[in-house]
């Protein structure tokens, strides 16, 4: 299946000031999610943010929030976004075919966000290089299980052409200009 950018959204887990800096290659995780994020936003692709437990663990960190709707942030206790009420209504209101996932920790709330959303029938896409944990072999545990589930594992180059889908317009142009050289 491709990614379109008329039938997906794309979901911003827990990258949040207090976590990431226990995250294996923290830098390349923010770098690639920023670069994801912008890609969506040019793009007019939904992008949602979650929050575990803010009173404790902070807010997004701020060259994530600086490129992301503010008004698309979800508060959550559970560690999957569809066992948080909330989220799970905030999510189903967008009505996304397809979810694109990035964030931390991959064995943790990615994983069980992911499974739960595909129990939902929707199409989930992991960006491997937007993902993360504390420690790697969890992170390569927990792709592998998603791809055991079904669960579509991807990079963030992949996400971006399949959402422009050609080349020859001006957002390809600006795209490949400002984020592909």
């Amino acid at each position: 299946m491709l990614i379109h950018p008329n039938k997906s959204c794309l979901l911003i887990v827990d990258i949040q000031d207090k976590l990431v800096p226990a995250i294996h290659e923290k830098e390349e995780l923010v770098n690639n999610a920023r670069w994801l994020a912008e890609i969506a936003a040019k793009l007019n692709v939904p992008v949602l943010t979650s929050e575990q437990y803010p009173q404790g663990l902070g807010h997004t960190i701020s060259e994530i929030a600086e490129v992301t709707p503010a008004d698309t942030v979800m508060e959550k206790v559970h560690f999957s976004c569809m066992s948080e009420p909330s989220c799970n209504e905030t999510i189903n209101a967008i009505r996304p075919n397809q979810v694109v996932i990035v964030g931390m920790e991959a064995h943790v709330c990615v994983l069980q966000t992911a499974i739960q959303l595909k129990q939902q029938a929707r199409e989930v896409y992991i960006v491997a290089d937007c993902v993360s944990s504390r420690d790697p072999k969890d992170k390569a545990l927990a792709l592998e299980r998603m791809r055991q589930c079904g669960i579509y594992i991807v990079s963030r180059e992949m996400v971006a052409f399949e959402w422009m889908q050609k080349s020859g317009t001006d957002t390809f142009r600006e795209i490949s200009k400002n984020y592909l050289r």
